[in-house]
């Protein structure tokens, strides 16, 4: 009988004073807390089950009040959301609730955060972002299709394309909150199949500013649960770890 396995760690990094990022798996929650000792939660397929990193801004106040807010939000909605329709709704919500927390509130005004995460169904998953946090596709080695073999980004940046010479940016042109003014945003969904050993990887920018997708794509070829987690941790530490780094892999395994 197939069954889901979430694997997690959050950890503020080497360079950052505070953990601004949080962690929805299911009821569970991690908000600006940290450890380097992943945790791995099983789950029976079934009624959906959220799993979501929320980075919070940096540079603004309060990013992790925003990020602990929604991924909050997000558990307590996890299993009404069965399509798209309803987890557009609820992201919506988490957008509206950042204003209203944050109004008359001179130390919360302009939270914000981004988010990335995945739904999870008896047969499919959907995945999900606001931002520039991330959620990959891990495709198991042997595939039939070439293509579809190794490390795919399934969610979609909201930031624009860094400059010449550079990798990354810390641009975004989307998030939940992150302004003075109300903003609406439009979330990116897709609706994936699920099969038997299919591996998600959801992050924050933390793991992927310092760490090439070729080698997170590496060490997913020869690490699963824990070590995997613990190995993608300790190659953004090795880097630098200029900022917080959240990830959750989830594995539908027999």
């Amino acid at each position: 009988m197939p069954y889901l396995a979430v694997t997690a760690l959050s950890h503020v990094g080497l360079v950052r004073e505070h953990n601004e990022d949080s962690l929805v798996v299911g009821p569970w929650t991690m908000c600006g807390t940290e450890t380097e000792n992943p945790q791995t939660l099983l789950f029976p397929l079934g009624r959906p089950l959220v799993v979501a990193v929320a980075d919070g801004l940096g540079g603004q106040p309060a990013g992790e009040v925003a990020s602990a807010l929604v991924v909050r939000q997000l558990a307590s909605l996890g299993p009404s959301l069965s399509d798209t329709e309803a987890l557009g709704d609820a992201l919506d919500l988490c957008n509206r609730a950042l204003y209203s927390v944050a109004d008359g509130r001179p130390e919360l005004t302009s939270m914000g955060t981004t988010v990335a995460g995945a739904v999870v169904r008896e047969e499919s998953l959907l995945v999900f972002n606001v931002g520039d946090s991330k959620v990959f596709y891990v495709a198991q080695d042997g595939t039939q299709d070439e293509a579809q073999d190794g490390l795919r980004q399934v969610s979609v940046d909201d930031s624009p394309p860094p400059a010449p010479g550079h990798r990354t940016t810390s641009l975004v042109t989307q998030t939940l909150g992150g302004s003075r003014l109300f903003s609406a945003v439009t979330p990116h969904i897709a609706a994936f199949e699920l099969s038997a050993g299919d591996r998600y990887l959801v992050c924050s920018d933390g793991l992927t500013d310092p760490v090439p997708d070729e080698a997170i794509d590496g060490l997913l070829r020869v690490h699963d649960g824990g070590r995997a987690a613990f190995e993608l941790w300790h190659a953004a530490i090795e880097a630098g770890g200029p900022d917080n780094i959240t990830l959750a892999l989830i594995r539908i395994a027999e």
